[in-house]
């Protein structure tokens, strides 16, 4: 008899349909019943796991079978809701979340799940958000709680007490999504993603030298491989509309596919880590009067030192395309900040120029040691793709690329704190910004006392004061666009808010107790 492991998550939902993916025990027929009318689709199976993804076209409260036995929704909780999509009101969004207990012990290291407390909000009567944003890092491969850890010690005793192969991602995905109240939320609002470096590795992708030196680990290939055979299966599927998954190659193979696919699933994945143009995983939605693109910052690198790209060519040019006025607000999802402190902004300059050679092999090689080690790896880093950003940014707001959006708002989350910086060209009155930057990190990962002051000195204090310095050393060119960061910087677990009414936009952040409070309120347009 088939059970529910993951799900029902409610994923792509438009004004016509809405699409829910659920993870099962065992094959089965998966029914979605919604307002008197039923979808069924039969799972597929990857790596000896069952998978489907359901497409409606009704809205309101639904229910899940298995094999016609009825499985969701959970006794002691609310219906799980679908509701038409065609405005986008209200948009959640946050990165970075360790899954661990809820217990007063794991309280004091972790804080709350900001994701959770806010589940208890909505099954309180508070109005559902339109979407919810995951910027990436909603699982940690490289950094595992101890059930985790207890989980692998069970079944192997070599290899690192990390994440390696797409059983222990399979796990993994189950920890993050299955506590009762983060499972409802996930029911019923709908939810758009994508990953960072820890769903894969620390630094994935820093540079070339880093993908040198992790090739010769050998446990490496099956790890890469798996991570991203798992996020096609956990996070991106999800991502497309009913039209784009059915278009996708991978998507018909795996269907048509007569029994496990997990070799096929890993061919994708083995080709997408050594091609990143054979796949992409960024994607665009446009949603009543706001557009929405999703930008895959970490597999889309170009790491050739001589062609060092945030977005490799091809990528680009599928952004630049898509990336116009024409609509009341421009939302881009960029899991690594785009605008970090300036003095951590011009540290990051340097030292790619250094890395490149700006200084001598010698420096060089110090240059990537200290790359790494400091993870100096955000768009600062790659400064040829954050000029062109910036120019593009500047073009949409000046109204070159169509009617001007009221608002261009980069959502990020990545390093461990929260804040809203504007920008614009170096004659700009911020003031009157209409590009910002808006980040929220973590949901569920703080810095200790000591981080969060050494993060303080580090990226406001000291960077501050030897950016500038290091920059005119390295004979960088100035930079087309500045900003300031004029909320923030705030360390609590948090999820942030967009809320969108025609052209006027105001951005908050939350904590999770007491009550769910907000930090801060900030209008963006009027």
């Amino acid at each position: 008899m088939p059970d529910l492991l993951i799900g029902p998550m409610l994923r792509y939902v438009d004004e016509l349909s809405a699409s829910i993916w659920v993870e099962t025990s065992d094959p089965c027929e998966v029914t979605i019943e919604v307002s008197g009318a039923r979808a069924t689709e039969r799972t597929f199976t990857v790596h000896g796991h069952h998978y489907a993804i359901v497409d409606v076209e009704e809205t309101g409260a639904y229910a899940v079978e298995l094999d016609g036995r009825r499985v969701w929704p959970l006794e002691g909780f609310p219906d799980s809701q679908i509701c038409p999509l065609d405005e986008l009101n209200r948009v959640i969004f946050g990165s970075c979340r360790t899954s661990v207990p809820h217990d007063d012990a794991h309280v004091r290291t972790h804080g709350y799940d900001v994701l959770r407390e806010y589940g208890r909000r909505l099954m309180q009567g508070d109005d559902l958000p339109s979407l919810v944003i995951f910027l990436g890092d909603q699982v940690y491969a490289d950094e595992p709680s101890q059930e985790m850890i207890d989980y692998i010690r069970s079944r192997r005793q070599d290899g690192p007490e990390e994440i390696v192969d797409f059983e222990e991602y399979a796990e993994l995905y189950r920890q993050a999504w299955t506590d009762p109240v983060v499972r409802w939320v996930l029911s019923t609002v709908p939810t758009a993603m994508i990953f960072d470096d820890h769903d894969v590795r620390d630094d994935w992708n820093t540079s070339m030298a880093w993908r040198r030196t992790m090739a010769e680990v050998p446990w490496w290939p099956t790890r890469v491989v798996s991570a991203l055979g798992a996020y096609w299966v956990y996070q991106h599927l999800g991502n497309l509309s009913p039209s784009e998954r059915k278009a996708d190659p991978m998507y018909a193979e795996i269907r048509a596919h007569d029994g496990d696919g997990g070799a096929a699933l890993d061919a994708f994945a083995k080709k997408a880590d050594e091609d990143p143009s054979s796949t992409r995983w960024s994607y665009m939605r446009d949603i009543g009067g706001t557009r929405l693109i999703m930008l895959d910052t970490r597999c889309a690198r170009e790491l050739d030192p001589g062609h060092r790209r945030m977005l490799d060519d091809e990528e680009w040019s599928w952004f630049a395309e898509l990336a116009t006025g024409d609509r009341d607000h421009l939302l881009i999802g960029s899991s690594v900040p785009v605008f970090l402190p300036s003095g951590i902004f011009d540290v990051e300059s340097w030292n790619e120029a250094v890395a490149g050679g700006a200084w001598g092999r010698r420096a060089a090689a110090w240059g990537e040691k200290i790359r790494q080690a400091l993870d100096l790896e955000h768009w600062g880093a790659f400064r040829q793709s954050f000029e062109e950003l910036g120019r593009l940014l500047v073009d949409v707001a000046a109204g070159r690329r169509g009617r001007p959006p009221a608002t261009i708002v980069l959502m990020s989350g990545d390093v461990h704190y929260s804040y809203l910086a504007a920008a614009g060209p170096a004659s700009a009155d911020l003031d009157s910004a209409r590009i910002y930057q808006a980040v929220c990190s973590p949901i569920r990962n703080p810095l200790s006392r000591v981080l969060r002051l050494a993060n303080v000195i580090g990226s406001f204090g000291v960077a501050s004061l030897v950016g500038g310095i290091l920059v005119r050393t390295a004979k960088l060119p100035r930079r087309a666009l500045r900003w300031k960061i004029t909320n923030g910087p705030w360390f609590p677990n948090a999820l942030a808010s967009l809320e969108l009414d025609g052209r006027s936009a105001v951005v908050r952040w939350h904590t999770a107790r007491p009550d769910f409070e907000d930090m801060t309120e900030v209008r963006l347009a009027p």
